[in-house]
This record gives C-alpha cells, structure tokens and sequence, in this order.
C-alpha cells in the first residue's frame, strides 16, 4: 500500500500540478517545544479577507483611510458589505476630514498618526489616518500607528481576534519607506512586530504569484533565514 498521501479525490493531485497564475511556496516553520502566548504574527496566505470579516472570524480589522478619497480602499469595501453598517464611503471620508480639521486647529504640532474608530456593528475598523499633507504613510507612519493600535488591544479581548492589511500595493493609501521605496513585506511585518502588534496579516493580492519564492505562515521568520542573507554576501 502506497503511503503517498493525497490532496485532493480522484485525479485532481495531477490537474492541479504544474504552473498556476497565482500561487506560493509556503515553508514550515521552526519546530521548537517552547511556545508562549504572544509571540507571532500570523500570515493568511491565500485567504480571502473581506470574506473572513463577512464570515465573523474577527472581531476587527486595521486599515488606512485619508480625508480625501477612501473608495478605492478595503473600507469602503467593507461599509459597502457589511449590511447593518450605518457608515458609507463619503461618511467615513468625511469624518477623517472632520477629525484632521480639528487637529490642525487644536494639535497642529501633534505628528502622531491618529487611529480612528469605525463600528460597523459586527466588525470594529481601527483606521490609520494618513498624515495630513500627505498622499502616502511612511514606515515611521506604519510604526507608531501600531504602536498606538498595540495599546488599544492592550487587556481588551473583546476586540480579538484581530486581522490587518499589509498597507502594500495600495491604491488610496500607499506605503513607502525612507528611500521612497514600497518596502518589503518582511520590512512591514517587522514594523509591526516591534510595535507589539500580534494578530493576522493578509499579504497582498500581488504577493500571491510569487510561487519561485519561499514563503512562511507566520512572522518572525526562522532564524535559517537570517543565516542564509549572512551566508550570501
């Protein structure tokens, strides 16, 4: 008897192999038999996010939004999809430029990005506000708006589980690092690490065609890849 175990019934293992448009190379992780609480982020390769929030399997979700235009980002989508929700689109836009207006005029030297609250009933959005005179977050942006974003986890389970985009290959609120680069996923994710958070983060749609590429469910990554950048140069 063949111990070759299978994916899928009938002849599906072999139409399914070969070349895909959207595929990834998913690697297992360190084995270790000290696990604690705390200490990973999670990577939803291949998953669905605004199915998910439909779904109910968190109870939040961190994006960006501007005070200018939100209808290309997810949480217009969401507004959008989520049926008992009394946000819209132009409601949220509004209220980040009702907030951003009084900062100016009552915290104009205040250069933290703000963290605005969206209650769509059956999802809670924490929202990175992008920086007035803005038209991008910067990984500065990204680390002090997690940080913020940590605290207010901080001993409230009630909004837990918690997911976030990767803020890469965004459309109304991009990313880009010191050198005006889109940075990194790892670069992302380690920017969020440090800042405490500890929850899920969808890659995104564009990483997922990056089947020559190895990739790992989880953050930080093994210590083997550290090793191996060392190893090269």
């Amino acid at each position: 008897m063949s111990s070759q175990i299978k994916l899928y019934d009938g002849d599906a293992d072999e139409l399914m192999s070969g070349d895909h448009a959207e595929q990834v190379s998913l690697l297992p992780g360190e084995s270790s038999s000290g696990f604690s609480a705390g200490e990973r982020i999670r990577l939803t390769w291949g998953q669905d996010m605004l199915r998910d929030m439909l779904d109910g399997r968190y109870r939040a979700v961190v994006c960006g939004v501007n005070d200018h235009d939100n209808s290309h980002g997810i949480v217009a989508q969401l507004v959008h999809l989520v049926t008992s929700s009394q946000w819209t689109e132009k409601t949220v836009t509004n209220y980040a430029k009702m907030f951003q207006d009084s900062v100016s005029v009552h915290a104009a030297h205040d250069h933290e990005p703000y963290v605005l609250k969206f209650d769509l009933d059956s999802i809670l959005v924490l929202a990175l506000l992008r920086p007035r005179g803005q038209d991008h977050f910067t990984t500065a942006d990204l680390g002090r708006g997690f940080a913020t974003i940590s605290k207010m986890l901080k001993g409230r389970g009630d909004r837990l589980p918690i997911a976030s985009v990767s803020f890469l290959g965004a459309r109304s609120n991009r990313l880009i690092d010191e050198q005006g680069n889109e940075p990194s996923f790892e670069a992302v994710l380690r920017t969020m690490y440090h800042s405490g958070y500890r929850g899920d983060v969808y890659p995104a749609p564009g990483l997922w065609s990056k089947g020559d590429v190895g990739v790992f469910a989880t953050y930080p990554f093994p210590g083997g890849v550290q090793r191996m950048r060392e190893g090269s140069s």
